[in-house]
């Protein structure tokens, strides 16, 4: 009786559990996928498949991310169409995450603008794309290429990527805070820009190819440009979410990784 009780716990926690689930249709790849995986992120429980169709096993579970293989499709592709259906229809709380054998803007534009929040090409080396999964299950939202090209965009005088989406409605309008940019390089407000995103050292020198070192050299230079201890605070300021003499709205328990 007691081997039974102590059974059924363990088959509750294992419900509760939050779940990523991995489909790939290729064997061997998702084999290897997942093997990486289940070292990298033990704190979640990782299950894999080959199509959509089986995550109806998974439906009733606290699925948090469908990271899903498109191959060479692209996204208005009837097939992958039907899989981002199926992963509403049967995990509507997961956030998705496409794999993909293109590198493009348009398919990784496409991607963004039906909801996925992260978007990896294959050519991305795999510790940044475990950082990448990292930061789409803390509920960030991740791709390696600016999400519009804004010197374009009538009101930006300067370069001004964002990686987030979210930082623009659907029809590409602007809905981003307004910030001071007039004392920093545009290479430095692209290192703010990741910074808001709470990404570490290693995750934005691989998004802007450059190097730790010369990260950690623009980071200094923010700060000291900011007037800023960290760059947690450095971040706040120049969001205007921190005042000069050092009292913030809210935001204290807020905190950005170092690296």
């Amino acid at each position: 009786m007691h081997d039974q009780v102590y059974s059924a716990e363990r088959l509750n926690e294992s419900l509760q559990s939050p779940v990523l689930a991995l489909i790939e249709p290729l064997t061997l790849t998702r084999t290897s996928i997942l093997s990486i995986l289940r070292q990298e992120l033990a704190s979640i429980e990782i299950v894999d498949m080959a199509t959509t169709r089986s995550l109806d096993d998974v439906s009733a579970r606290d699925v948090r991310l469908v990271a899903l293989s498109i191959g060479d499709k692209t996204i208005d592709d009837p097939a992958v169409e039907d899989d981002l259906a199926l992963v509403a229809e049967y995990c509507p709380n997961a956030s998705i995450a496409l794999i993909s054998n293109r590198d493009d803007e348009a398919t990784a534009l496409a991607a963004m603008q039906r909801g996925v929040r992260g978007f990896f090409p294959t050519s991305l080396p795999i510790e940044v794309a475990v950082a990448g999964l990292r930061l789409v299950l803390a509920g960030g939202v991740y791709r390696p290429l600016p999400i519009i090209e804004l010197s374009k965009t009538p009101g930006f005088e300067q370069p001004y990527p964002r990686a987030l989406a979210s930082a623009y409605s659907a029809n590409g309008d602007r809905n981003v805070p307004d910030r001071n940019t007039s004392d920093f390089t545009p290479r430095e407000q692209q290192v703010l820009t990741e910074l808001e995103l709470g990404l570490p050292n290693k995750l934005i020198a691989a998004k802007l190819n450059l190097s730790e070192n010369t990260v950690k050299m623009h980071i200094q230079h923010i700060m000291r440009k900011c007037a800023a201890r960290n760059r947690t605070e450095a971040v706040l300021r120049w969001s205007g979410r921190l005042s000069g003499n050092g009292r913030d709205n809210g935001t204290n328990g807020a905190s950005i990784p170092e690296a």
